[in-house]
């Protein structure tokens, strides 16, 4: 599946870009379902930083999904390869459910747009549970799509989200 997504912040490229990078931790916080993102790792060569944050959700799960899915699987790892000479980073999820049977890739490209910067979100997002230990064969119609909507329910919103809270964030930093 598909999933793309645009939002204008209203400040410089470079500022939106950097900020984005460098201080997801410090803003992320203001998004709603948000608990913590957790820089686990962070490695820069040149013009390439690679960064391993861990987002934690507190969001509730719905009571169809909770015999799958457990409070501690409400994390996700985003790997994300930011290239400042492209002003765009790649990214992958991993999540903590179901990892090798779901994949989430992407891009983040910031485009300057007269006296500020267009973000532009686009990636595929792929669900294969086939081979989940736990559920039945004759349940996967049903639960697959349950489980599904429900990681692109945390994950999509946030895109657009992270963006709306960084220019709130921009904008407190004067």
């Amino acid at each position: 599946m598909k999933f793309h997504s645009e939002s204008r912040i209203a400040h410089g490229r470079d500022k939106v870009y950097t900020a984005y990078r460098d201080r997801l931790s410090d803003f992320a916080t203001r998004i709603d379902d948000i608990e913590a993102v957790n820089v686990l790792s962070r490695e820069e060569q040149g013009d390439v930083t690679r960064i391993h944050n861990e987002w934690v959700s507190d969001r509730e799960i719905p009571s169809v999904a909770r015999k799958f899915l457990k409070p501690e699987h409400l994390r996700w790892d985003d790997l994300a390869v930011w290239n400042d000479g492209d002003h765009q980073v790649r990214f992958e999820i991993k999540t903590r459910v179901f990892p090798d049977a779901v994949k989430c890739t992407g891009t983040n490209t910031f485009i300057e747009d007269g006296d500020g910067t267009r973000v532009v979100l686009e990636g595929d997002f792929e669900v294969d549970l086939k081979n989940v230990p736990g559920i039945p064969r004759f349940l996967r119609g049903t639960i697959v799509p349950q489980i599904e909507k429900f990681i692109v329910s945390l994950i999509t919103p946030n895109l657009t989200n992270t963006n709306t809270a960084l220019g709130d964030y921009l904008d407190a930093q004067g």
